[in-house]
């Protein structure tokens, strides 16, 4: 008898409590990290729900960049949108053009009355995802930038010393024939080609990937891309090829498997690679340095464009739960937070405070080159040709630019056939998307 008392007094006492636990808001966040990124997502999630009883970050793997921008859009049509979606960079001016479905983040935080201060964050991070006149459409999350990545024993092999990387592009060719010819299947290969070859190699060179600022003055512009610096530059690529100086690896981030398989002396790709290419090849065994540049272009660089993606709030959701959107964005931009996400992944942590309290623990000595990304974004002041690139239809664009490059590398194309088609291809991008917007 006293067993049943006791166990209607618990039941009792759990019915009492439920309510509070009822009351959590959920807050459902839609993005693209996939395996160990994935996981490091979710406990970002799991952090900021042990640290507030009040709402409930849900995040929801939703594939590709690509399938997670195509879902949401979907969803929002439905509405069933998330709270939040991430969304890579070149989605930026799509994302902009969506009338009505985006809830700015500096609206946000106004209306949810949660302290947010524009100059924590690093400046070039801060302004890609801003209005012109410096107000922030997007959480900056996954922020990163290429870089050189290096493989020092086949640098070994070929009796060139380690530890002093190329710096400029005939540097590389000179030393990936060298490792060719000490035994190296591959002397380099590039990931995301349209984004390290072509836009950020405008940037870095100070060159103009479009008119009207890359597209910040506007919808009405030209592409650019097919200037004689860069059918140089890809024709020496094409070449390079027939020697296996050069080897496209396919698109996206499928060439850093030959990388991190060792066959490859030179990869240029994403710092947020850092992480998972120490782990294949032994973080004694990687270099990391600055992007080379070609000095009959430019003197020296001027400074890379970022990549990644941002976090957009949609709107549709009653005010309330919106608060607790804020308080979790504030959540991510915290220095704790953030230097531990760009430690563990190679990610540009996107406050400085952030950059500052990784230094002051020693990180950047155990792991040489992990500062390299953000060097580079602040490299010098950014002009109209490296700020960033605000692109309308840029997913169409970019494949058409991939597209037209294979065609290089095939054989198919010379270099500046390819790319006068790229450009006018994607300029008949450029005006279905002027044309749906105005």
């Amino acid at each position: 008898m006293t067993r049943i008392l006791l166990s209607s007094v618990a039941a009792a006492a759990a019915l009492a409590s439920a309510p509070a636990a009822w009351a959590q808001t959920e807050i459902q966040w839609w993005h693209a990290m996939g395996g160990n990124l994935g996981e490091t997502v979710n406990q970002l999630a799991e952090g900021f729900n042990k640290s507030q009883s009040e709402y409930k970050v849900v995040p929801v793997y939703k594939g590709s960049y690509t399938e997670t921008l195509t879902a949401a859009i979907a969803a929002f049509r439905a509405k069933q949108a998330p709270h939040i979606v991430q969304v890579f960079e070149v989605g930026t001016a799509n994302m902009m053009a969506a009338k009505g479905a985006v809830y700015p983040v500096y609206e946000l935080m106004a209306d949810a009355k949660e302290p947010f201060d524009p100059k924590a964050y690093i400046g070039p991070v801060y302004g890609y995802y801003s209005t012109t006149d410096g107000k922030l459409l997007s959480m900056p999350f996954n922020s990163s930038t290429p870089v050189l990545y290096w493989n020092k024993d086949l640098l070994k092999k070929a009796g060139l010393d380690p530890n002093k990387p190329p710096q400029t592009w005939p540097e590389l060719g000179e030393m990936a024939k060298k490792a060719i010819d000490a035994g190296a299947k591959c002397g380099f290969t590039p990931q995301w080609q349209t984004w390290t070859m072509i836009e950020n190699y405008g940037a870095w060179h100070n060159l103009p990937y479009a008119t009207k600022a890359n597209g910040f003055g506007g919808t009405d512009i030209e592409l650019k891309f097919n200037d004689p610096a860069r059918v140089k530059f890809i024709q020496m690529l094409a070449d390079w090829s027939k020697d296996k100086r050069f080897v496209y690896g396919g698109r996206e981030g499928k060439s850093t498997a030959l990388f991190t398989a060792g066959d490859c002396v030179f990869h240029i790709a994403s710092s947020g690679s850092a992480a998972g290419i120490d782990k294949a090849l032994g973080q004694e065994n990687v270099g990391i340095a600055m992007m080379p540049y070609s000095p009959d272009v430019i003197a020296k660089p001027q400074n890379s464009i970022i990549g990644g993606a941002t976090l957009w709030v949609l709107k549709g959701k009653p005010a309330a739960e919106y608060k607790g959107v804020a308080k979790f964005l504030s959540y991510l931009s915290t220095t704790p937070v953030q230097a531990k996400w760009h430690q563990e992944t190679g990610y540009v942590p996107i406050t400085t405070a952030a950059a500052e309290a990784t230094e002051k623990a020693g990180f950047y000595k155990k792991f040489p080159g992990r500062d390299i990304a953000v060097k580079e974004l602040t490299l010098n002041p950014p002009t109209e040709n490296s700020k960033g690139l605000r692109i309308g239809n840029f997913v169409q664009i970019r494949d058409v630019v991939d597209e037209e490059l294979e065609s290089v590398w095939s054989g198919k194309k010379d270099a500046k056939t390819a790319l006068d088609e790229a450009v006018k291809r994607g300029n008949e991008l450029l005006r279905k998307f002027e044309a749906a917007n105005k």
